[in-house]
């Protein structure tokens, strides 16, 4: 299962991050500090929801 959630979290991570990065950007916080702090941000929280979703795919086989 690790294995599979390291796959997904190349995924997750990059999906996550560049939805937080863009939210902060439509948001008008348009300077480094903010977009860091979206990037770190998602990839942090990708790392629960890369585990959940790698239980659910293996709960399904």
């Amino acid at each position: 299962m690790l294995r599979l959630a390291t796959v997904l979290y190349a995924i997750v991570g990059t999906t996550m991050a560049g939805i937080l990065v863009i939210a902060a950007l439509v948001s008008g916080y348009d300077t480094l500090k903010y977009i860091l702090i979206a990037a770190v941000l998602g990839a942090v929280l990708a790392l629960p929801a890369s585990v959940f979703i790698a239980k659910a795919i293996k709960a399904a086989e």
